[in-house]
């Protein structure tokens, strides 16, 4: 939670100090994905330097983000391997590191790709998207669990529920609103892929699936 707070104080600042330089029309239509960058050399003469140091910090900031994401990509793929929601590819470990390595190439091609293939803002406003649905599951996930499951054992206990989860579903759910009908489409049509994939491949593989008809066959 430390590491959270600062963060975020960082990220206010940061953004405040911004939109003092700055106009939102700036960082919305003009500077796109390069807003920052766009705003010293518009509004700040004589400090291009400082444009590409922020540029440096940027793609190193970047780099890591992605590194780290595509690393626990390949574990979230892994664990849903073993549930059996995807192929076994995606759990196979190498024999001397212990790591999915098959689930990390395949990933890393498909990043490639992706970037290089797809223009920067489209990239940032799925990823955004993406993201933000993801927090909205993970709230209504807190609090249904909260209700239906209050004897299992947790490491940590989100507070004031269901409060936060609802604010936390409010908030995503106007960011998302934001994006504009491109990206709601975009949203729906990997959703209804995914619900493709879950229904015709991952449910019938599902080990929870097989462990209740394992059950029925015992009791029956």
């Amino acid at each position: 939670l430390g590491s959270l707070v600062i963060c975020t104080v960082l990220y206010v600042a940061f953004s405040h100090v911004l939109s003092g330089i700055a106009t939102v029309e700036d960082f919305r239509t003009a500077g796109r994905e390069a807003s920052v960058t766009f705003a010293i050399a518009k509004y700040m003469t004589g400090y291009a330097w400082l444009a590409k140091f922020v540029t440096v910090a940027i793609l190193a900031g970047f780099s890591s983000v992605i590194l780290v994401m595509l690393l626990g990509q390949s574990r979230v793929f892994y664990s849903m391997s073993e549930d059996g929601l995807v192929p076994k590819v995606f759990s196979d470990v190498h024999p001397k590191f212990r790591t999915p390595w098959k689930s990390n190439m395949l990933f890393f091609v498909f990043t490639a790709l992706f970037g290089g293939f797809i223009p920067g803002d489209i990239v940032g406003e799925m990823t955004s998207i993406g993201t933000l649905f993801a927090f909205i599951l993970v709230c209504a996930g807190v609090w249904i669990l909260r209700v239906r499951r209050p004897d299992l054992e947790r490491a940590f206990k989100a507070p004031v529920l269901p409060a936060v989860s609802i604010l936390g579903i409010v908030i995503c759910g106007a960011m998302i609103y934001g994006l504009g009908w491109t990206n709601w489409l975009r949203l729906a049509v990997w959703l209804v892929i995914g619900l493709i994939f879950y229904f015709s491949y991952g449910r019938r593989h599902s080990r929870l699936e097989r462990e209740s008809e394992v059950s029925v066959k015992t009791h029956a």
